[in-house]
């Protein structure tokens, strides 16, 4: 590390606990154990369990497990990459005819959107095409009025993928393409972000899932939605993020923790000012290609983040200052941040290595000129042409 930089040890997170708009917040060491009590405060005691098998089969949920042991629960594992919707559907099945009362949901940006999903078709019924948000360029969106009681979810998240904290969530149909939804009745009533559940996580995948989290803070500092709220948040998350990633290696408790509390700030502050072109084109890449959505994230940002900072310089610039206050050299743009994160931390940077296909390029650049985030873009984005440019600098 550079004798000019404040040391890492800066990235420490101090546990918290707030209410806000309906949701209760609490993030430290084994406030995971507070499952009982929060479903108690809702008034539920008849819990739906989500979460992948590797959460399930791991000595964490074993040990988390003691909390609803006395409870008539319903376990739902097998929870896929990216949801799904045959499985959500056949999900909704089994819910309903168990009676639960409540969600949990225990992982990653998957399975955070599996549970929103869940909690939106049981009280609207239907099929989940049937309340999808729909997009007409250059910048309509459609967002179906669903207003039925849901069940209450408790979120434990466990990768720095910030999903648990916003209204949006993506489905993936069998033939890869991605469903979008935007419900506010779908955010979690409770969030319990315990640093310790992480331990388990595979490094590259909270390396992964951090891009994906910065992501959030940077398009919410650009969006058309922001708000002087946003931005003060956003700010705050970035300036985490680089406290965080200043460590050479990201396995050690501090990291990990660090890093779950700025994802929560992007994650909130994205859901104030909601997504644009990046993760439009994530979306597209991700779901369709089968791969890592936090490896996409790494991948395309900084030319993503690029194209915008031609307009949007002014509105990333507290972010950039933020950065540069701890920088050994000053980084001219926000991008450049952004690859010296890749460079460090061996982040994916290329699609190519990824396994995507050159031939592919043109099929997903139009495919992203039919997703909702190009409406908020600080930059308009005129055609599918403007989208493949930015892939094949990606490539």
């Amino acid at each position: 590390m550079s004798q000019d930089r404040p040391p890492a040890a800066t990235a420490r997170a101090a546990a918290f606990d707030y209410h806000l708009f309906g949701t209760h917040v609490c993030f430290g060491d084994g406030v995971s154990a507070l499952i009982l009590k929060e479903l108690d405060a809702l008034g539920c005691s008849r819990p739906a369990i989500l979460a992948q098998d590797a959460m399930m089969r791991s000595a964490a949920f074993e040990a988390l497990s003691a909390c609803w042991s006395g409870l008539d629960h319903l376990r739902l594992p097998a929870v896929p990459r990216h949801s799904s919707v045959d499985v959500v559907e056949t999900m909704a099945e089994k819910v309903r005819a168990f009676g639960a009362d409540s969600l949990i949901a225990i992982g990653g940006g998957s399975v955070a959107d599996s549970a929103k999903a869940l909690a939106l078709l049981l009280a609207e019924g239907g099929r989940l095409a049937d309340h999808v948000t729909t997009f007409e360029p250059p910048a309509t969106v459609r967002i179906p009025r669903r207003v039925r009681p849901q069940l209450p979810i408790i979120g434990i998240p466990t990768t720095a993928s910030g999903a648990e904290a916003t209204s949006s969530f993506g489905v993936r149909r069998e033939d890869g393409h991605k469903l979008m939804f935007w419900n506010r009745r779908v955010a979690a009533a409770t969030l319990l972000i315990d640093p310790r559940l992480s331990a388990d996580q595979p490094v590259a995948l909270l390396r992964d899932s951090a891009m994906n989290g910065i992501a959030h803070a940077v398009e919410a500092l650009y969006s058309r939605g922001r708000s002087p709220v946003s931005d003060c948040i956003a700010v705050q998350a970035v300036r985490l993020f680089d406290a965080a990633l200043d460590s050479d290696s990201l396995g050690g408790h501090e990291t990990r923790g660090a890093i779950l509390q700025a994802a929560h700030l992007a994650g909130l502050a994205l859901s104030m000012a909601r997504s644009c072109l990046h993760h439009a084109i994530c979306h597209v890449v991700a779901s369709r290609q089968r791969l890592s959505h936090g490896a996409v994230n790494s991948a395309i940002l900084p030319h993503a983040l690029a194209f915008n900072e031609a307009v949007a310089a002014d509105a990333l610039r507290p972010a950039l200052d933020a950065v540069n206050q701890r920088a050994p050299r000053p980084h001219a743009a926000l991008s450049a941040w952004v690859r010296g994160l890749q460079q460090r931390h061996a982040m994916p940077a290329r699609l190519s290595a990824l396994g995507v296909p050159v031939d592919a390029l043109e099929s997903l650049a139009r495919g992203v000129m039919t997703e909702r985030g190009l409406a908020l873009n600080p930059r308009p984005v005129a055609d599918a042409t403007e989208v493949l440019a930015i892939l094949r600098a990606a490539f």
